[in-house]
């Protein structure tokens, strides 16, 4: 073997080894998830993702869109008779 497969052979071992460490930390630092709501100050701790805005249709432009599916679904009745 040569020096470059050794080196190679040892940080995939040492990949492994920190990861392992790394998962047995996490899990035993983060308390299991219980049924039910979570507590009111860990609720809070956690962003929540922001809310799209809708956006308001005028009168007119609700009214304009209304009589142009009207005139469509006309179309295509008269189209199927």
């Amino acid at each position: 073997m040569d020096i470059e497969s050794i080196l190679a052979e040892l940080r995939r071992e040492k990949d492994r080894i920190e990861n392992a460490i790394s998962a047995l930390l996490g899990t035993a630092a983060v308390a299991p998830r219980r049924r039910g709501r979570p507590p009111g100050k860990a609720a809070k701790a956690v962003a929540q993702p922001a809310t799209k805005k809708r956006k308001v249709m005028s009168p007119a432009a609700r009214r304009r869109i209304s009589e142009a599916m009207k005139k469509r679904w006309a179309d295509k009745r008269r189209q199927k008779a």
